[in-house]
């Protein structure tokens, strides 16, 4: 097989992508470096999708911004948590294996015989929600259903790289082609500045001396006229602990502002919800309802929320989130020893983190400042009021994003505290 791409409808799908659950604290793109480590170092590429992480390769045909297959055949089968797959892919044969939401297979197969001969292991699996089967091969309970009806033509879950350093040579070289074309444009102004000029030396001495004697006295005359003006002095830096909002303000109004999407509405089920640092917004995903049953109860619950249909079984809602008061904070330890004393107190309540350091550099245009930011992430079931306790004892701290996730039923958290 000579790469992991389908095409359907002339838009090419990545398959065949190595999926795992995200662990509990991490980040998806750190959780996909490390998992890229241990297994194959080649996989250079990621895509997140419902708390798991799908690697693939370059070398396999994959590239970034290619949707992926297994992902939009899931979003095709919202009301089942559990399904085995087989769709004819024009001279391949692509299977796709879901178990509780989690994808266990995804792959492509050359031949029909090596297709079915997975499909027949797997489905001796029980509890499968449903089969799907190329209508020739009299499997049964399956159904027959063709990609060219399932997958949307607008991407949902795209591959990104895994790593930051092919972003950084593509600015680079960005940035030389545009200096070559700014060169190629302004290149005979260019050439006259940087043309040798006749030297003082090669003047006439008298001559020379009189020009200078006349460039002084003109500046003198305008001296004189007119006051030179002064530099203004630049803005002081602020730095960004002196306005965090309030610790405990801030989880409560993302702990409302999700309950306030998260409103039941007949025939829809809220999938997800998260609170970021200027909005609140939900994915719903529906289930028998209709559009109609949407519109009918959503504005009278959710008032002023603002409603996004991503396809005709999936909406997006979204709020804008209030102001709050912000107080000027700031741990008095450094970013090591904050580090070490966060990773104590998970560990008294055993819940696992994911703790960093990273430095932040401000400017004013003339001065510089370095900020220390100890950058932490964690799952847990307690709610934003209560999780944020575990920080009553650090300075410096703000929630920065907050998700639930109905389905596992889980809060994801990401906090940062600003140290000496």
């Amino acid at each position: 097989m000579p790469n992991q791409v389908i095409t359907v409808n002339r838009k090419k799908y990545a398959a065949g992508l190595f999926w795992q659950p995200v662990a509990a604290g991490f980040m998806p793109r750190n959780y996909a470096r490390s998992l890229a480590r241990s297994v194959d170092k080649k996989l250079n590429l990621f895509t997140e999708y419902r708390a798991m992480v799908g690697l693939g390769a370059r070398r396999d045909g994959l590239r970034a911004g290619m949707s992926s297959a297994a992902a939009a055949v899931m979003d095709s089968f919202p009301e089942f948590s559990s399904f085995l797959a087989v769709f004819d892919a024009d001279k391949f044969y692509y299977l796709v294996a879901v178990r509780n939401g989690v994808i266990l297979e995804d792959k492509i197969f050359a031949s029909a015989d090596a297709a079915r001969a997975e499909y027949a292991r797997l489905a001796e699996i029980p509890d499968w929600g449903m089969f799907v089967a190329p209508g020739a091969w009299g499997m049964p309970r399956a159904v027959e259903r063709s990609l060219n009806e399932l997958l949307p033509h607008a991407p949902r879950t795209v591959l990104r790289s895994i790593s930051r350093f092919r972003a950084g040579v593509f600015s680079l070289a960005l940035i030389a082609v545009f200096a070559m074309l700014m060169f190629g444009v302004f290149r005979e102004p260019i050439m006259r500045m940087v043309a040798p000029r006749p030297q003082v030396a090669q003047i006439n001495p008298e001559l020379a001396a009189e020009y200078r004697r006349q460039i002084e006295e003109k500046n003198k005359e305008l001296d004189q006229q007119f006051e030179i003006e002064k530099r203004p002095a630049p803005e002081p830096i602020v730095m960004p602990y002196e306005s965090l909002p309030d610790v405990t303000a801030r989880a409560e109004m993302c702990y409302q502002a999700i309950g306030f999407l998260m409103q039941p509405i007949t025939g829809w089920n809220q999938t997800r919800a998260e609170c970021g640092e200027t909005h609140a917004s939900a994915r719903i995903q529906r289930s028998f309802g209709t559009l109609g049953d949407f519109y009918a109860m959503a504005p009278d619950i959710m008032p002023g929320a603002f409603v996004s249909e991503e396809n005709e079984g999936t909406i997006l809602m979204r709020a804008t989130l209030p102001q709050i008061r912000t107080v000027a904070s700031q741990d008095e330890r450094d970013a090591e020893t904050v580090m070490r004393d966060v990773q104590s107190a998970f560990q008294s309540i055993d819940t696992p983190v994911t703790v960093q350091i990273v430095v932040d550099v401000l400017s004013n245009g003339v001065e510089t400042a370095t900020v220390n930011i100890v950058e932490i992430a964690a799952e847990s079931k307690l709610t934003p009021m209560q999780f944020m306790r575990i920080f009553d004892d650090f300075g410096g701290g703000y929630m920065t994003r907050c998700t639930w996730d109905a389905g596992r039923r889980i809060w994801n958290y990401e906090v940062i505290i600003y140290a000496k």
